[in-house]
């Protein structure tokens, strides 16, 4: 029991407090929607509720995805991370597709007049104050991640170029959060304009754009989880730590490097060729001196490194220069 704990508490922090903070808003817009019979409120409801299930289950999969590797599982559990969220988007996408269909429901046959406004609005402005605070906890842990530490107030804009360079559940809450804060706007001037020009059709219309941009998440979450589960390569780590084995004088080229994204983590697999005079102890200090300075770069806890004699015909032709491949890393 206490494993399962230390594991929960190696767990991605803004996929559970935006779980929590989602399923407060689920609850609070279910009541709202209960005594208004809003459907823009509907839609926010299955959005908090979907966002809510979908980060715990984040969550969850994070903290497995730390557990050391075994006998069974050498490569480790890295990818759990990847499969739990091509579950969870399952939630989203069933969830998505029930909003759609409300708003379509209520678009054909639209509400006479909107009661309890006042509630609607309040509980759709307490929502987007709260998605925007987690919104920015995940903004800055993007840029962290992504080796940014100055965010400040603009971490939300300056995030967006760093996406692809943060950590599954990360990106995931990020992403889930930037729609719920539209969302949660959208229906606010929806109901607003709707109770002040009759056209109380425009609240189904709010509902279906709430659905689709729900399934945008889908997608945009399936295809990254996607590829994470297969075992995507990184490539900017690739050529980053590909010129770090070529740094050393003892390495004449690199005739094999894979840089594979296990999860959150990296796992790096290297055919390096050296001068075949070198003796075989000598070639060891080589080795775990280069094993260990690819271990210490970002995300790296795997590294399988292996000599062959140098053919002559040169493989490795990603040379930069230092500066480069230091403000790259940045």
């Amino acid at each position: 029991m206490g494993d399962i704990f230390k594991l929960l508490k190696g767990g991605n922090k803004p996929s559970l407090v935006a779980s929590l903070v989602n399923l407060f808003l689920g609850i609070i817009k279910g009541a709202a929607y209960f005594f208004t019979g809003n459907v823009a409120m509907f839609a926010e409801m299955m959005h908090s509720l979907g966002d809510a299930a979908n980060q715990f289950f984040v969550f969850i999969g994070s903290a497995l995805s730390k557990k050391a590797p075994t006998k069974r599982f050498p490569n480790g559990f890295g990818r759990v991370v990847n499969l739990v969220c091509l579950g969870a988007v399952i939630i989203v996408a069933i969830l998505s597709y029930e909003t759609v269909k409300e708003g379509w429901h209520h678009f054909i046959h639209p509400a006479t007049e909107s009661e309890g406004i006042l509630i609607a609005l309040g509980v759709l402005f307490i929502g987007f104050v709260l998605e925007s605070i987690v919104l920015h906890k995940a903004a800055k842990e993007v840029l962290h991640e992504a080796g940014q530490e100055k965010a400040g107030l603009n971490a939300i804009p300056k995030s967006i170029a760093f996406l692809n360079r943060a950590k599954p559940a990360t990106k995931l809450v990020w992403m889930e959060d930037a729609v719920a804060t539209g969302g949660n706007l959208l229906a606010f001037f929806a109901i607003i304009i709707a109770h002040f020009t009759g056209y109380y059709a425009l609240e189904g219309i709010a509902s279906m754009i709430i659905g689709v941009m729900m399934f945008f998440v889908v997608g945009r979450v399936f295809l990254d989880n996607a590829r994470g589960a297969i075992g995507e390569t990184d490539e900017e780590m690739l050529i980053h730590i590909g010129n770090l084995i070529m740094e050393d004088p003892h390495v004449k080229d690199i005739e094999r490097l894979e840089v594979v994204k296990e999860g959150e983590f990296l796992h790096v697999e290297a055919v390096a060729e050296t001068n075949p005079d070198q003796s075989l102890q000598y070639l060891d200090g080589v080795r775990d001196h280069l094993i260990e300075l690819i271990l210490n770069q970002k995300g790296v806890t795997k590294v399988t490194l292996s000599f062959d004699q140098d053919d002559g015909v040169t493989e490795w032709k990603h040379h930069l220069t230092k500066d480069n491949t230091d403000s790259d890393r940045k």
